[in-house]
């Protein structure tokens, strides 16, 4: 995302002199408007981690269809990265996860990990200020989802939740269940959308340009790790209102910049939800959290964040970062895969699947849709009949 910014930056200093009548639409849009302005109860709850980071829940208790109905069966919802709990009702209550499956009779908690739009305080540390940016997806799986699935048992009083996850939402449960093997009986399954642990094939051209430099331990990474990557700012929400509304002949930048993270030529891109995804897209990260994937991309392996010899010794008592325990993951798992994904490439989905535990894996879905992509599992046009239709049924049959 950041070559809209950059072509935003270049762009705003017309932009204040030409902005039509309806350019502010989007710099409102939030999780909390989306929803509400679709007349569906949203709650928001923050939980506070054990180091400290504050984050921001959304919840969608019951359908507005029904009313408080009583209590219901647990959903969380974890996005990917640069994105937030916006990711799954974007698309409206006819396309949007969230929606289905509060109409499904599920109470829906969405996720928002450290960072992010929704979730950039701390108990004593300012995201001004670069401690605060020092973590990556490691610490989102081992600190963010244990607060933040412990507090949604504890509120509901239920027993287990299931759990859906997108791209680095899918890595984070990863790491989670590896080290935190406590979680494998308070997880009734998981459901992953765009399966993200190895990542050597991945071919997205970032990844080609920047792992030999930025997938390796050096002083460039241990400078510039801890640092926020693409906030959400006003500027991007006007650049989202102006150029890639469905009017504007710009679109296509704002199309083919989705093309280029997510997999190319997608049939399926919502050119509609450009405005509104660019709203709340991206929504902020640590460096850091790039850099790790990087570190997966060139060196073959799924395993903890690699700081060079001398401190992998110091943190973790050997010379080399361990590897996750993959294989060792009880909880009921359901993978749903793409071939035009540049970042859950074919490959490293196949070693994925063949390296868990098979007990554990019950299905493996690869769409026959061949030219969808990393972000179609998201806002794909028929998203529900293609993939959630689906989803719900294995959530439903779990």
């Amino acid at each position: 995302m950041w070559l809209l910014q950059l072509i935003a930056g270049l762009l705003s200093l017309g932009l204040a002199t030409a902005l039509p009548a309806d350019a502010g639409r989007a710099s409102s849009v939030t999780t909390v408007t989306i929803v509400r302005g679709h007349g569906y109860e949203l709650e928001e709850h923050d939980v506070q981690t054990s180091d400290g980071y504050i984050l921001t829940m959304h919840r969608i208790p019951y359908s507005k269809n029904t009313g408080d109905d009583g209590p219901r069966p647990v959903v969380f919802l974890m996005h990917g990265l640069l994105c937030s709990s916006s990711d799954w009702v974007l698309g409206g209550p006819h396309s949007g996860l969230a929606y289905l499956l509060s109409e499904e009779g599920y109470d829906v908690w969405m996720g928002n990990a450290r960072g992010n739009t929704y979730s950039k305080k701390h108990a004593t540390k300012s995201p001004l200020l670069q401690p605060f940016w020092n973590f990556e997806w490691h610490d989102i799986g081992i600190y963010d989802l244990p607060a933040m699935m412990d507090y949604v048992l504890y509120r509901t009083g239920v027993d287990q939740l299931t759990y859906v996850g997108h791209s680095q939402g899918t890595t984070s449960f990863f790491v989670l269940n590896s080290m935190i093997p406590r979680f494998k009986s308070r997880i009734r399954s998981a459901h992953l959308l765009a399966p993200v642990a190895w990542m050597e094939h991945m071919e997205s051209p970032l990844a080609t340009v920047g792992g030999p430099l930025l997938g390796q331990p050096n002083a460039f990474v241990e400078l510039f790790g801890s640092a926020e990557f693409l906030p959400n700012t006003q500027l991007m929400n006007l650049f989202g209102a102006i150029l890639c509304n469905d009017e504007a002949i710009s679109q296509f930048m704002c199309t083919n910049t989705l093309f280029l993270l997510g997999g190319w030529n997608s049939p399926y891109i919502n050119e509609t939800m450009l405005p509104e995804i660019m709203a709340t897209t991206p929504a902020g990260c640590s460096v850091n959290q790039i850099f790790h994937y990087l570190q997966e991309y060139n060196s073959g392996y799924f395993r903890q964040f690699d700081y060079g010899k001398t401190r992998n010794k110091k943190e973790y008592s050997s010379k080399t970062p361990p590897e996750y325990d993959v294989e060792g993951i009880e909880v009921p798992t359901y993978l749903y895969y793409s071939d035009n994904d540049y970042f859950a490439s074919l490959i490293d989905v196949d070693r994925l699947r063949y390296t868990m535990n098979p007990s554990a894996l019950r299905s493996a879905y690869r769409l026959p849709q061949e030219k969808w992509n990393h972000i179609d599992f998201l806002w794909g046009l028929n998203v529900k009949e293609i993939l959630y239709d689906r989803v719900i049924d294995d959530i439903n049959n779990a």
